[in-house]
């Protein structure tokens, strides 16, 4: 698709995140009122919630963005999101006679802070790229025996806190846990000393379910995409994880990007996931191409100190789709929700560049990685900030996604009474 041009002239930059091709869905603050749902293009933010509020927009159902969240939005389903796009498109192109009367309309982004783009109904996160889970497995297995024996047939996952999932720019507390130290037969109650992020797309869920979906019906309930750091205490997973899995070493954040892509914005980049090594059972074939080619890279900037890129990948790495993930997390019948967070799982490629996590990119800490100011990490210290970054490259324009950042904070202090 070529790109479209708009009368705002910094969504025209071939580098601009923003353009017309995307119009992403976020919630700001600021400029003389609360949150509201908002659409970024440019440098740019289009108050849709005043426009509704001035009878602007002609939406099947009334107060669609009375409340700062898109949920009630995404419930009217994609022919609504198709006609509100296009309403949209027409409006901020070249050349539109929409141009005197929307102008007022428009934020600068610089001047306002983003929020939560949705409300959170139910988080997953899944564990679905062969390059990463191959990396884990080998590290603590050996690499004769790195993927389980249900990896390749089905697509992992646990179910998450939604309470936790927060915004780009919001903190992380150091997690307090039961870790066992290597020296040591029994546990000790610390502060994670193995922080650690995750690089991973989140699916924003915009119809509910009930029963079991197909790949194709699951495709068409996604109403876009965020980018994801799934925050990870490595030594209070390692102590807890067996035999149900994740539990408190995810539970601190999970930290999402503010703007929600649309998935229509993403249909030019769609490519297929890679060849299986074991087919899968039928009601997980993909009608078509169902992963993305988005670009991704995570930095990491330590306190006081400049950024350092450390890993880059592309999420068209992945073995399983959101599609297939959604699809799989129906056949119990599980009823699916409006704003249902499915995360991608973490997002390594082939090279150690292309690692998604600093487990994996200092194989579990015995190969420290360097930074730009010649400190070296292991896992996170206090005060680091990690950036997480995406964007589909198109010819003269990109989708971008916005940065998706956090920094660490020390641990509280241990409770009162606790007792290591």
């Amino acid at each position: 698709m070529p790109p479209m041009r708009s009368w705002i002239e910094s969504a025209n930059a071939p580098e601009a995140e923003f353009p017309l091709n995307n119009l992403p869905c976020g919630v700001f603050s600021g400029a003389g009122g609360g949150p509201r749902c908002g659409v970024a293009i440019g440098e740019r933010i289009l108050d849709v919630a005043a426009l509704e509020r001035d009878g602007r927009l002609d939406l099947p159902a009334a107060g669609v963005f009375a409340a700062p969240a898109w949920n009630a939005f995404m419930a009217l389903g994609p022919a609504a999101w198709a006609d509100f796009r296009a309403t949209l498109t027409a409006l901020l192109a070249e050349g539109a006679a929409a141009r005197d009367w929307l102008a007022p309309y428009l934020v600068p982004q610089d001047a306002v802070r983003l929020h939560l783009p949705f409300a959170v109904a139910e988080y997953t996160d899944f564990y679905a790229s062969r390059h990463h889970a191959f990396n884990v497995g080998a590290m603590f297995r050996g690499p004769g025996n790195a993927l389980p024996p249900n990896w390749l047939s089905i697509p992992v996952g646990y179910n998450g806190r939604a309470s936790s999932v927060v915004v780009s720019g919001t903190p992380v507390r150091r997690p307090w846990g039961q870790i066992r130290p290597a020296d040591a037969d029994l546990p000790v109650f610390a502060p994670s000393r193995r922080l650690d992020f995750e690089l991973e797309l989140g699916a924003v869920v915009g119809q509910p379910s009930e029963g079991m979906v197909t790949v194709a019906q699951a495709d068409a309930m996604i109403f876009g995409f965020v980018l994801l750091n799934d925050w990870s205490a490595r030594d209070i997973q390692a102590w807890e994880y067996q035999p149900l899995g994740p539990f408190q070493a995810k539970a601190t954040a999970t930290t999402i990007s503010p703007w929600i892509v649309p998935k229509a914005a993403l249909e030019p980049f769609r490519v297929p996931t890679p060849p299986r090594e074991r087919p899968l059972l039928p009601y997980l074939a993909e009608p078509g191409p169902m992963l993305y080619d988005i670009a991704l890279e995570v930095a990491l900037t330590p306190a006081g100190g400049g950024e350092t890129v450390i890993s880059r990948t592309n999420y068209r790495e992945m073995y399983y789709s959101a599609a297939q993930q959604l699809c799989h997390h129906t056949t119990s019948g599980c009823p699916m929700r409006v704003g249902d967070l499915l995360g991608s799982g973490t997002i390594s490629g082939p090279r150690r560049e292309n690692r998604g996590s600093l487990l994996e990119l200092s194989w579990g800490g015995r190969e420290p990685l360097a930074l730009a100011s010649g400190e070296t990490r292991s896992f996170l210290e206090d005060g680091d900030t990690v950036t997480l970054r995406g964007w589909a490259q198109g010819d003269g324009y990109r989708i971008g996604f916005g940065a998706c950042s956090g920094t660490g904070l020390p641990a509280h202090a241990e409770p009162a009474g606790a007792g290591r």
